[in-house]
């Protein structure tokens, strides 16, 4: 009777691992020690990302046995060259990118650039030279 007095319980642990995405999507499926599906992705504040089938990802395990799951992220690929501390780039498909630098510029690089909605230079509205 008294051992069981001594015996502390187990705290629940949190545990990290790296997976392989085998279903891609907001709700994906990883393969880490065994597949678990339908784990939501988390991100960034403002930052929507589905990762796409085979990417690795960090999935975080918490709570008691560590099945509750998410996927929080992916190992970034090597940064642009010339990047500095505390600049930001996004990087999409087929070499899409969004590039926010310190000295205030901004990089778009895609096949084609939409903008929707009204557009500015230098505060004053654009209006298109049909020359």
């Amino acid at each position: 009777m008294w051992i069981s007095k001594q015996v502390k319980p187990v705290l629940p642990a949190t545990d990290a691992d790296v997976g392989l995405t085998t279903i891609a999507g907001d709700r994906v499926g990883v393969v880490t020690r065994g597949e678990v599906r339908d784990l939501p992705v988390y991100g960034p504040g403002g930052f929507v990302w589905m990762p796409e089938s085979g990417a690795n990802v960090l999935v975080i395990k918490g709570g008691p046995g560590g099945e509750e799951q998410c996927v929080a992220g992916m190992k970034q690929t090597d940064p642009p060259a010339g990047m500095l501390p505390g600049e930001i780039c996004l990087l999409g498909p087929g070499g899409n990118s969004v590039f926010l630098r310190r000295d205030g510029s901004l990089e778009l690089r895609g096949d084609s650039v939409d903008i929707w909605g009204r557009l500015t230079i230098n505060g004053q509205p654009y209006r298109p030279c049909y020359c």
